[in-house]
C-alpha cells in the first residue's frame, strides 16, 4: 500500500478556484506576459488547492485543466537556466527551485486524488492507472529538471518513484495505457513506460550530456521505453546486453545485476530489445539514412545522433567494469584554475601582458629567481591571487590516464561550464596539466563536482598573434597554450587558442616565454569548447 506522506486538508484553505468551472475562468484571465508572476500565481494557487478539501473527481478534473498552462509556463521559465555555468547564482537558483517545487505540487495534487481512490471513491474507481501515471510523470519531470540543470536530487525522489510504481504493480495496472493528450506525438503511455524512462535517463550519465542532448534523450525514451519490460526475475545470455536492476525498497536507481543481491523487491529491466534498437538505428544512419527517416529527429545532424546512440548503448547495454577498472581511487588534492588568462598566469608564473610591457611579478619574485632559479610556488600563488587569478583546492575522487573526477572542497568559488578549459596541478606534481570539463554537477551539500578530460603533454603558456593580410581578428597578441608532440601516442604538437580565433591556413606568430618566435600555419580544428579551440598546425616557411 502507498505510504508516501501527505498533509491533511485544511478547511481554512481558500484557492481562487474550487472546481473545474471556476478554474477554467481563472486560467482565461491569467496573464502570461510576466512569466515570473504567472509562475508564482500558479504555484501558490495549486498549493492552496492541494490543501482545500474537495471531492476527488472534481480535484482530478481541475488538475487536468491546469496541466497545459503549467507545462507551457514551466518550459518557458526553464529557458532562463539554459547553458548556465555551475553553481547557479542566487537568482538562477531561485528559478530552479521554483520549477521543481511546482512539479512536486502537481505530484501532491494527483496523490491527493490517489488517496481518495484508495479510500474507495467510486467516481475515481476507473481512474487508478491515470492517477498513478500522472504522479509518476510529474515525479519524473522533477528528476529530469535536476538532471538538465546539473543539481543532484534528494534521494527521497527515488523513494517516491519506487513506491508509486510498486503501487501500480500491486493494483495490476502498471502496463495499462492511459491518455496523455499533451504529448501529441505519443498521446498514450503507462506507469511502466514512465518509470522505465526515468530510470534509464538517470542511468545515461546525464551530467556528461548537454541540455540539447538531454532533450533528445527525453524524446527518444518517450518513444522507446515501452519496448523495455520490468520483471521480477531475469535470465541472461553471454554476448547479449545484460539486464539492469533496481530495488523498489531503496533510494537508488538502476544498478548492474552483478553488483546486487536478489530479493523480493528487486526488479529487472530486460535490455536486449533496446540494445538491438540502438544498434539498428546506428547502422542505418551510418549507411546514409537521415535521422528523420529512422524516426529519431526532424532536424538533427546524423553524426550527432550516431555519437549519442553509441554513448547510450555504452551506458545501458555494455559492461561498465572495463571503464571503471581504468579509474583508480586516489586520496590527494589538486589546485585548479580556469579561464585562459588565469591559466596563462599560473602556467607562466606571471599575468598575460602585451609583449614589451613590464610583466614581472614583483621584487619578491625577482629575488627568488636570482636565489633559486625559479619563483617559489607559495609566493607565486599568493601574488597571482592578489592580482585576481584564483587558484582553488579540489579533491580527487578518482583518476585515469585520460582524466579525473574532482570535487571542490569549498561550497563557494568560480562557476564552471561543460567543455570549459581548466588547468590542474596535483599536490604531488610541479607542473599544471591542461584539460577540459567533460561534465559538471552540484552535490546536495552544495559542492561542485567536475569530470576533467586531460589534454596530452605538458602545456606551455605562449602568446600568439595573427600575421598577413585580410585578418579577421585583432593584431594584438592573445594568450594561448602549446601542447608538445607525444611520440609514444603518435600525437603531433598542437595549439589551444581562444574560441572563434581559428581559420584554416591562417599564419600566426608564436611568442615563447624565452622570447623566441616562430611562425606556424593552422591546419584543422580538433575540438572546441566555450572558451577555447584545439587546433593542429604546421611550420610556416
Amino acid at each position: 500500500m502507498l505510504t508516501l506522506p501527505l498533509e491533511p486538508t485544511d478547511d481554512r484553505a481558500n484557492p481562487l478556484f474550487k472546481d473545474a468551472t471556476s478554474c477554467t475562468k481563472w486560467l482565461g484571465q491569467l496573464q502570461l506576459t510576466n512569466l515570473q508572476l504567472a509562475h508564482s500565481l500558479l504555484f501558490n494557487q495549486i498549493n492552496e488547492l492541494n490543501r482545500y478539501p474537495m471531492r476527488g473527481m472534481e480535484r482530478l478534473n481541475t488538475l487536468e485543466l491546469l496541466r497545459e498552462t503549467i507545462g507551457y509556463v514551466q518550459d518557458d521559465y526553464a529557458k532562463k537556466l539554459i547553458a548556465k555555468p555551475l553553481p547557479l547564482n542566487e537568482s538562477e537558483l531561485m528559478v530552479f527551485i521554483a520549477i521543481v517545487q511546482l512539479w512536486q505540487a502537481m505530484v501532491l495534487g494527483y496523490q491527493r486524488c490517489l488517496q481518495d481512490y484508495i479510500a474507495g471513491d467510486k467516481q475515481l474507481a476507473k481512474h487508478g492507472a491515470l492517477l498513478c501515471q500522472r504522479c509518476l510523470l510529474y515525479s519524473g519531470l522533477e528528476i529530469l529538471e535536476h538532471l538538465r540543470t546539473g543539481y543532484e536530487f534528494d534521494t527521497k525522489l527515488w523513494n517516491q518513484l519506487h513506491e508509486l510504481y510498486a503501487f501500480a504493480e500491486e493494483q495490476n495496472f502498471q502496463s495499462a495505457e492511459v491518455s496523455d493528450p499533451l504529448n501529441q506525438k505519443y498521446p498514450r503511455s503507462s506507469c511502466r513506460s514512465i518509470y522505465v524512462k526515468t530510470l534509464l535517463a538517470c542511468y545515461a550519465r546525464p551530467a556528461e550530456l548537454t541540455r540539447s542532448q538531454l532533450q533528445l534523450l527525453d524524446n527518444w525514451l518517450t518513444q522507446w521505453s515501452g519496448t523495455v519490460t520490468v520483471e521480477r526475475s531475469y535470465t541472461s545470455s553471454k554476448g547479449d546486453a545484460q539486464p539492469l536492476a533496481t530495488d523498489l525498497s531503496s533510494m537508488r536507481g538502476l544498478q548492474p545485476t552483478a553488483q546486487i543481491a536478489h530479493s523480493g523487491t528487486m526488479r529487472y529491466l530486460a535490455m536486449v530489445p533496446l540494445s538491438k534498437l540502438l544498434r539498428v538505428k546506428t547502422i542505418l544512419l551510418q549507411q546514409g539514412q537521415t535521422p528523420r527517416q529512422v524516426n529519431l529527429c526532424e532536424h538533427c545532424n546524423s553524426n550527432d545522433c550516431i555519437e549519442l546512440l553509441i554513448f547510450l548503448h555504452q551506458c545501458w547495454c555494455e559492461d561498465h567494469s572495463t571503464r571503471l577498472g581504468e579509474r583508480r581511487p586516489i586520496a590527494q588534492r589538486a589546485q585548479l584554475c580556469y579561464k585562459p588568462e588565469g591559466i596563462y598566469a599560473h602556467l607562466s608564473g606571471k599575468p598575460f601582458r602585451q609583449p614589451g610591457r613590464d610583466n614581472a611579478l614583483g621584487e619578491t619574485a625577482r629575488k627568488q629567481i636570482e636565489a633559486f632559479g625559479r619563483v617559489l610556488q607559495d609566493a607565486h600563488n599568493k601574488e597571482l591571487l592578489e592580482m585576481g587569478y584564483p587558484l582553488e583546492t579540489w579533491q580527487f575522487e578518482n583518476e585515469s590516464i585520460s582524466g579525473a573526477r574532482l570535487t571542490r572542497e569549498d561550497t563557494f568559488g568560480g562557476r564552471l561550464s561543460y567543455n570549459q578549459l581548466v588547468a590542474l596541478r596535483p599536490s604531488d606534481a610541479e607542473a599544471f596539466m591542461l584539460g577540459t570539463t567533460a561534465w559538471a554537477n552540484v552535490t546536495r551539500a552544495g559542492q561542485l563536482q567536475i569530470g576533467v578530460r586531460y589534454m596530452p603533454g605538458s602545456a606551455e603558456a605562449v602568446s600568439i598573434r595573427a600575421t598577413g593580410v585580410n585578418m579577421t581578428v585583432p593584431e594584438k597578441y592573445v594568450p594561448a597554450f602549446l601542447l608538445p608532440a607525444v611520440a609514444a601516442l603518435n600525437i603531433p604538437a598542437s595549439l589551444v587558442i581562444p574560441r572563434d580565433w581559428f581559420q584554416p591556413d591562417r599564419v600566426v606568430e608564436i611568442l615563447h616565454q624565452n622570447g623566441e618566435k616562430e611562425n606556424v600555419k593552422m591546419c584543422f580544428s580538433a575540438g572546441r569548447g566555450i572558451d577555447y579551440e584545439h587546433v593542429s598546425f604546421a611550420l610556416a616557411y
